[in-house]
Formats: structure tokens, sequence, C-alpha cells
């Protein structure tokens, strides 16, 4: 039966960090100030704003919310983001996604200041990600980086899972995880693999893993025989279904296969807020 990685207890380590250095910051009279850009009525992005606003305020960063209705054009959208640029009680920001299908997220994330940006999208922080050789140079540079790879690998540092030398496959080779987590298991030596809908034997390739990471968002595609006895399994999908939310794997059989797994909810999506705080503090200290 696996171990359970347990963002829960996992991200209240990483809260606690966070509310040392807020009162570090105190010191000098600066709090850290994370401002929060939602656009239009979506439930589950009211949901997870709502998470990281209440967050906030209990860990000592400034909160600065900014609704915006569905109606604004995309013009509109980059004028607000523009204005968070200039404001400086705002150190990080966040532009909550998805937006509506009126605007293109693209522009929109690349009017960040990229000094300003908590959620580590902006396509010169990526880049800069690209060109660092390994974790060290990676944690020293400052720059922010994308809130669920940091949250996946924090994770794994955490419960000193061996990272070094392993197989990890990433099924999903998406901007916000699958591309990025390449990069940061590559920076910790592992050797990596991005499958995707159109891998041959996705099967196949998934039981070579000895860290496999879902993050395609199709509830309980992966198979518990899909996975290598002893391997270590991600679950970073969280769809709403008629049985309650569900990741990416099949829990249960996987579970009995693995010999870590994190479970949905209560892993990976607790740890994407908290290292969007870390980012937010980080940022504040470095700039």
């Amino acid at each position: 039966m696996a171990q359970i990685l347990d963002g829960k207890k996992i991200s209240a380590e990483v809260y606690a960090d966070i509310r040392r250095r807020c009162s570090e910051l105190a010191k000098n009279n600066i709090k850290p100030g994370l401002a929060t850009v939602l656009v239009g009525d979506d439930p589950a992005s009211q949901v997870y704003v709502g998470q990281k606003i209440k967050k906030c305020q209990e860990n000592g960063i400034e909160s600065i919310h900014c609704p915006l209705p569905a109606t604004i054009s995309q013009e509109g959208v980059i004028q607000k983001v523009k204005e968070l640029n200039e404001n400086p009680k705002v150190n990080g920001m966040i532009v909550q996604l998805p937006l509506p299908k009126t605007i293109d997220p693209e522009p929109v994330i690349n009017s960040i200041d990229p000094k300003k940006d908590a959620d580590g999208l902006h396509p010169l922080n990526q880049g800069l990600l690209g060109r660092l050789k390994n974790w060290k140079e990676i944690t020293q540079s400052g720059i922010p980086l994308s809130c669920t790879p940091y949250g996946v690998v924090q994770m794994l540092l955490h419960e000193k899972i061996q990272i070094q030398g392993k197989h990890a496959v990433i099924v999903g080779r998406s901007t916000l995880v699958g591309k990025p987590l390449a990069q940061l298991l590559l920076s910790l030596d592992a050797t990596v693999t991005i499958a995707h809908s159109k891998t041959t034997d996705l099967i196949g390739m998934c039981r070579t893993a000895d860290i496999l990471v879902a993050a395609l968002g199709q509830p309980e595609f992966i198979k518990g025989d899909w996975v290598k006895p002893g391997a270590v399994v991600i679950d970073v999908g969280i769809s709403r279904t008629k049985e309650g939310l569900k990741g990416d794997v099949d829990f249960k059989a996987v579970s009995q296969v693995a010999s870590w797994i994190t479970p949905v909810p209560g892993g990976v999506g607790i740890m994407t807020v908290a290292m969007l705080l870390r980012n937010t503090v980080s940022l504040t200290e470095y700039h």
C-alpha cells in the first residue's frame, strides 16, 4: 500500500516559513502584496481565488483582489494589469485562468511585469528557467517558478524521494505543468519523458516510470496496471464528477502498486497555493 504524499502536512511547513520571512520583512515596514485578477464569475475560479485570498490573510501577505466583469475587453484587462505593475504595494500578481473565451490569455500574461509574475508564467521567466543548469542555480536565481510544478518538486524533496537518476514520465505537455515540471526534474538530474495523447504505447511508457506524473485533466485515466510496482505517482489533475472530485489517477487501484501517491483533494492542489505565496514573498525579497 502506497504512502501518502500529504499536501496539507507539507504545505503547513511552507506556510510556517512564509510567516517567518514576512515577520523579517515587517521589521523594515515591508508587507508582501499579492494581487489577484479575476475576470467573470466562473464558480471554480471564484473558489480558487477565495482560497488564495484566505491564505494571504492567514500568513501575513496583503491581498489585493481585482474582480473584473466578464464583459470587459482584452485591452481593459491589460490596462488593469499595467496599473498593478505600477502599484508599489503589489509584489506579486496572478491573472486567474481560464479567462473568458473572448480574451486571449497570452497578451494578458505577457503584460505582467516579470518581477511581479507570482505564477511563473511570463515567457521571460519561463525562458530564464530553461537557461539555468541545476536546482541550486534555479533556487538562487530569484525567478518565480510555475506554482504547480514547484509544489510537486517540493513534495518530492520534503519526503527525500530520490529524483537523481530516476526516469520521470509526465503525461501532459501544457505550459502550466508538463513543460516547466520537466525542466525542474531535469535540473534535479532525473531522466524525463513527456508523454501525451499522441504517444505510441502510452501504457508501456507509463510502466517504465520511477516517477509518474499525471497532468492531463481526465478523471481516473491512469490505471493500476499502468504503474511500475514501487513507482512514485503524482496526480496533478482535478475534475468534478458525479462521485465528487477525482484526479487523473485511479487512486484505489494505483495505491496498491505505488510506493508513494498524492491524494485528490489534499495533494498537489494545496501545494500550488502555498508555492504561489512563497513566490510572492521571494519576489518581495529580491525586488
